[in-house]
């Protein structure tokens, strides 16, 4: 009997998502992570009332990062699934809270991850949602 090509599969037999331009996700959306969850982290739990909605929302955008970044890692049709909405709705996040803060600036007394669509972190957030999704869109 043959042994199971490791390239392709998961120990499970899951078919892996991170080979190639995968593992640079993986590593993009992990260090999105840190910072999303450092910065959240640290907003929410010393000055949460100056700005709830906005640190809230890094929170949120955090989730989704860490979501995507385990399904990425855990691999399999039910993974790339998840991940693919997941991006999806991260993206509509990103566009959303992205015009939000750039047409009413006022309405966010700090910034947020995805405020003026990802500007303070060189507008990853923006990008790698789009390049998630064609990754993930060419795995199936």
């Amino acid at each position: 009997m043959p042994d199971a090509d490791t390239t392709t599969a998961t120990p499970a037999g899951r078919k892996r998502l991170v080979s190639g331009p995968g593992l640079l996700l993986v590593w993009l959306y992990g260090v999105m992570v840190v910072g999303a969850v450092s910065r959240s982290a640290y907003q929410i739990s010393t000055e949460f009332d100056r700005a709830p909605l906005a640190y809230s929302l890094s929170a949120l955008a955090a989730l989704a990062y860490a979501f995507i970044t385990y399904s990425l890692v855990r691999g399999g049709e039910t993974a790339r699934k998840a991940a693919l909405v997941c991006c999806a709705v991260e993206l509509a996040g990103v566009l959303a809270v992205g015009t939000w803060t750039v047409l009413r600036p006022d309405s966010f007394p700090d910034t947020t991850v995805w405020s003026e669509f990802g500007m303070g972190y060189l507008f990853i957030p923006v990008i790698l949602p789009v390049t998630g999704m064609l990754w993930l869109r060419a795995k199936r």
